[in-house]
């Protein structure tokens, strides 16, 4: 099992991204806690409508949706941190990404398995860390078949406009 928590989403544009994310890279939940998010979820960019399969739940406490087979991993930029190109991930994961304009409070990182950062200059915003994470996950696990590389995975994935061929 693969789960998101996403503490207070700063605007619903990365939730989006992060909904169309959890779709392709098969991802079970997201959890979000905050009220930013909700305000704008009228403009959802969502455009995969990912949404319809993968619950998309407010809770009050982040921690409160992991399952207990999962792993808590916090994506946040902590010294002392572990780096994403070092981590193994482990089957079952609860992922936590911070706010962009904060961090994650002392307790959510106290009460982690693992805490890995992104290696960048500067920060990342939501959509594109949680992207970054999810790709490098199916990449050293190789777990995800459907991701299996051919050509009826490129033909199910693309733009029905998009007909290239080599």
């Amino acid at each position: 099992m693969i789960s998101l928590g996403l503490d207070n989403p700063k605007n619903v544009t990365n939730v989006g991204a992060v909904l169309r994310a959890a779709g392709c890279f098969g991802v079970d939940s997201v959890f979000y806690t905050g009220v930013r998010y909700d305000k704008a979820a009228k403009f959802a960019t969502d455009t995969k409508n990912a949404r319809s399969n993968i619950p998309l739940s407010h809770i009050d406490v982040l921690l409160d949706a992991v399952s207990v087979e999962s792993k808590i991993v916090v994506i946040e930029l902590v010294e002392g941190a572990t780096s994403l190109v070092n981590y193994e991930h482990p089957q079952h994961a609860y992922y936590v990404f911070g706010p962009e304009d904060s961090s994650l409070c002392q307790t959510v990182v106290d009460r982690a398995d693992d805490v890995v950062f992104i290696p960048t200059k500067g920060c990342l915003n939501l959509a594109a860390s949680v992207n970054i994470v999810l790709y490098d996950r199916v990449a050293k696990l190789n777990t995800n078949k459907q991701l299996a590389s051919d050509d009826n995975l490129i033909r199910q994935s693309r733009d029905c406009r998009n007909r290239l061929k080599i």
